[in-house]
């Protein structure tokens, strides 16, 4: 028993080590990324401290349907529309992002972002990808020019003739950017769906020597010329920057908007506001934290040092999951977190106030200690599955009715009580066995020292 003790105290101080490390705010190895958090490899961001918009800045647009008089766009509409640009705004990249609807409107958080002129661009884009027969182009349209095709008008069209649609962007399976190797310039490979290999290789075999147009939003990109039959991959190659490139391959890879949306709000939230709400964050943290350790020593004394010991690493624990998940961190959710700082310690408060009952009542310091952990759990038990069952109400609540500042506060709440039941129960009895184990003979005339 006493060695398996030692064993698990030896485990627990390894873990509160490990998470201290990874709560460090620097630059951690590659090796030591793929090994704690697997699924952030590659992420520029991995193991660090992701801040919400309300924390680093950013840009918050608000989007509606662009329609002619008289046409209305449908809940279903803007349901659709907001998970493509949800599928778009995580394409580009943007860290944590949100993206909810209003009554009629489609409303996102960009943290991080100060310039969002390309990223506007690249949300409320159509990106409906056409690939359009030319024929033998007589007009000599290429890129940039505005045409009309069969699948709508175009918005200012240079002539009135219509041109065939021979396949759209949903039959694409595959879209990413690559660069010349001889140039270095950019350009766009796509995989096609089996349908789309079908028709593209149908088309363009019996094409050879056409031009084929790949349009998007009625406005050519490029207007190649067939030179082979082409089943089921090709490129698109035209005078854009790396940026615009990757910008275009969203677009494509993402799907089109069911409904044109223009922008009615942009609002960019400076950093300075951020890095107030973290100073202040920090300080009421640190002095609320420095409060509870004092309280737990100068009341509870021996257990009390014992019980901080186990409340730093619940601190060590929550700044590493906040890490590896990872978990936005907004200013509601600092808020979770330290309201979990208090309830960290209530179930130590629990288990020493049974446990000095049992010391009056004449039971030996080994007894009394086994008695007070084992009688409390219950109770602690009983108030933390209440609070993880309001907390995920809450996220519920937050996540399907774009509350997010309710969504923040539940997550660390919630991660808090889990974090709290493993500190202040399983890692505060190993401190306290251990010290039992190897001092219960000069300690059993000390009861002062217990609070006694």
């Amino acid at each position: 028993m006493q060695s398996r003790n030692n064993l698990i105290l030896v485990l627990i101080l390894l873990l509160i080590l490990l998470a201290g490390y990874i709560a460090l705010p620097i630059d951690h190895p590659d090796w030591f990324i793929r090994i704690v958090a697997p699924h952030q490899k590659g992420d520029p961001n991995a193991l660090t401290l992701r801040l919400g918009l309300d924390l680093q800045g950013g840009t918050q647009i608000q989007l509606m349907p662009d329609l002619p008089a008289g046409q209305t766009a449908t809940a279903d509409d803007l349901e659709r529309a907001r998970a493509i640009i949800e599928r778009r705004v995580n394409g580009l990249g943007v860290s944590e992002s949100l993206v909810q609807t209003g009554k009629d409107r489609i409303i996102v958080a960009l943290p991080g972002v100060k310039d969002p002129d390309a990223a506007i661009e690249t949300l409320r884009s159509t990106g409906q990808l056409e690939f359009v027969d030319l024929g033998s182009n007589p007009e000599g349209l290429g890129a940039g020019d505005q045409i009309n095709t069969t699948l709508g008008e175009a918005p200012n069209p240079v002539s009135d003739k219509t041109y065939e649609t021979i396949m759209t962007g949903d039959k694409l399976k595959n879209v990413d950017v690559r660069r010349n190797a001889n140039t270095q310039k950019p350009y766009i490979a796509f995989e096609l769906t089996k349908e789309g290999s079908r028709i593209f290789g149908d088309y363009s075999g019996s094409h050879i020597g056409q031009f084929l147009a790949i349009v998007m939003d009625k406005t050519i990109l490029s207007a190649p010329v067939i030179k082979a039959k082409i089943t089921d991959a090709g490129i698109i190659e035209g005078d854009f920057t790396l940026e615009e490139a990757q910008n275009l391959a969203i677009q494509m890879k993402y799907g089109a908007l069911p409904v044109p949306l223009k922008v009615v709000d942009v609002r960019t939230v400076g950093p300075s506001l951020g890095e107030d709400s973290v100073r202040r964050s920090l300080l009421a943290g640190t002095i609320g934290v420095i409060v509870v350790l004092l309280f737990m020593f100068a009341y509870y004394r021996l257990p009390g040092l014992l019980a901080d010991l186990a409340l730093i690493g619940f601190v060590a624990f929550n700044m590493a999951l906040y890490k590896i998940i990872p978990v936005v961190l907004t200013l509601p959710g600092i808020a979770g977190f330290l309201l979990t700082t208090g309830t960290a310690v209530d179930a130590n408060i629990l288990i020493f106030e049974r446990m000095r009952e049992e010391l009056r009542a004449g039971r030996s310091l080994p007894s009394a200690v086994e008695a007070g952990f084992s009688r409390a759990w219950t109770s602690i038990l009983d108030s933390n599955l209440s609070t993880i069952l309001t907390g995920l109400i809450l996220l519920y609540f937050g996540s399907n009715f774009g509350a997010s500042v309710v969504q923040g506060f539940a997550i660390t709440l919630i991660i808090g009580v889990l974090v709290s039941m493993f500190t202040a129960v399983f890692a505060t009895r190993t401190f306290m066995r251990f010290l039992i184990q190897h001092f219960a003979e000069p300690l059993k005339d000390k009861l002062s020292w217990f609070s006694i």
